[in-house]
């Protein structure tokens, strides 16, 4: 009887020690399971692209300014006109040329007579040779100012150089138009809009997988629901600063453009059949640089990188639903880039399981089956009493 009041005692304390490493054992089971998000190596069509963003601008687009300083006497057309090549747009004042021209034509005819009456006398031994040609001279020089004066009196009346659209308000009537190279006034704008492009700035490291030709899809911030099609035409073969010629910049100016990042322009002809895209609207722009139909693809979210290269973490899972999924890390090579998939070229087979989570790691089978058996107590069996 005594025997028996420490056996019972005993037997109870060993079933409820069992009965709780068990449950500890399920829920630890069960909260590892939980914490490992998934997701099965599979194949699908991915897409490599290239972001940029770029400003639209015409193709063909002219800045009218005169060759002669004057002032605007009328303004022919207005914005949003059309305007055909040669079209008369605008005119100048040209009171001043005209009295240049009259006096330019006198003196022509002046020196026209001068001239044959010298002919005559040195005809008749009444003039030297000269006299001849100096009265020659005159001559020319009479006519090289006349015909400059014309070309100036011409030049008061403007004509449109392309076939286009005039964008932009002209000036007014009565402003002033100064010639120039550096800084000449822009009476109008006229831009053919018929054709359209995209000059867009595309980093240094994206830069060597756009090829001519790629195709393109972009949007702007005035059709939020609308996408255009697009083609690479041009690459630019220096960047956008010519930070590399050095011989044309300041040495302070080189050591900060080396700091900064370097961009290349890109030229995209751009589709717009229905005339919606304007001038200097933003575009952001994704070049597809590569397509491969059904790729062996993971999410980008379970690739991880250390100094051996790129891995994930594969999961295993035992045939037992108590027990844990075994991690390891598989090192993988990896191909082309989506925004949300990377291809896999080795070190996968399409359907295994990888983790998600990003805080799981696991050095190799060996060490996670170790893990596994000190869940277990060692053993295999419940922890000493």
């Amino acid at each position: 009887m005594k025997f028996l009041k420490w056996i019972i005692p005993l037997v109870i304390l060993i079933a409820g020690g069992i009965f709780g490493y068990q449950y500890f054992q399920n829920e630890e089971v069960a909260k590892a399971q939980a914490e490992i998000e998934t997701e099965k190596v599979q194949r699908m069509n991915l897409s490599s692209t290239v972001s940029a963003t770029g400003t639209i601008q015409p193709v063909n687009s002219v800045e009218i300014s005169s060759k002669i300083t004057a002032r605007i006497k009328q303004i022919l057309v207005k914005e949003n006109d059309s305007v055909k090549a040669g079209q008369l747009v605008a005119t100048l004042d040209g009171k001043d040329f005209e009295a240049k021209r009259d006096q330019a034509q006198f003196k022509v005819t002046n020196t026209s007579q001068k001239l044959s009456r010298t002919k005559y006398l040195h005809e008749i031994g009444a003039k030297s040779d000269q006299e001849l040609e100096d009265a020659q001279y005159d001559y020319d020089t009479a006519r090289s100012s006349l015909e400059e004066t014309e070309s100036d009196l011409a030049e008061t009346e403007i004509v449109s150089p392309i076939d286009g659209v005039v964008v932009g308000e002209p000036k007014t009537p009565g402003s002033m138009a100064v010639q120039g190279s550096d800084n000449p006034t822009v009476i109008m704008r006229i831009a053919d809009l018929s054709q359209k492009q995209i000059k867009a700035k595309v980093d240094e490291t994206d830069i060597g997988a756009v090829k001519i030709g790629q195709s393109a899809t972009f949007t702007v911030d005035a059709y939020t629901n609308k996408t255009f099609n697009a083609k690479v035409a041009k690459i630019s073969q220096t960047d956008v600063t010519n930070s590399w010629d050095t011989d044309s910049s300041s040495s302070s100016s080189s050591s900060s453009s080396s700091a900064s990042v370097i961009y290349y322009y890109v030229t995209l002809d751009v589709e717009d059949p229905e005339s919606n895209l304007l001038p200097a609207m933003t575009a952001r722009v994704e070049i597809k640089t590569s397509n491969k139909d059904r790729a062996l693809a993971i999410p980008i979210s379970a690739l991880k990188t250390d100094s051996k290269g790129s891995y994930v973490v594969k999961v295993t899972r035992s045939q037992d639903p108590k027990e844990p999924p075994i991690l390891e890390n598989c090192y993988v090579e990896t191909g082309i880039y989506s925004d949300e998939f990377v291809e896999i070229l080795k070190g996968l087979n399409e359907g295994d399981e990888i983790s998600t989570t990003y805080s799981v790691t696991a050095n190799s089978n060996q060490s996670q089956k170790s893990q596994n058996n000190s869940r277990r107590g060692g053993m295999g069996g419940p922890p000493p009493m």
